[in-house]
């Protein structure tokens, strides 16, 4: 088994990190609302969808108007 060192494992830590490119603030807002959006359009899908079957089941088990 490979021994530990606390020390070598923060300084690869800090190189990785060091790496990363960081989205801008515009970027962070932009992909936010992006999800957002397709949260609330998935959300209206699922609801309707929902809504049919249920409808679907009253009338094939008579319990529908």
């Amino acid at each position: 088994m490979a021994k530990f060192s606390p020390g070598l494992f923060f300084r690869q830590v800090r190189q990785e990190v060091a790496k990363v490119t960081w989205p801008s603030r515009k970027e962070t807002g932009v992909s936010t609302l992006m999800v957002l959006i397709m949260v609330v359009i998935t959300s209206v899908f699922f609801l309707l969808v929902d809504q049919f079957f249920a409808w679907a089941v009253k009338m094939i088990f008579g319990l529908g108007a």
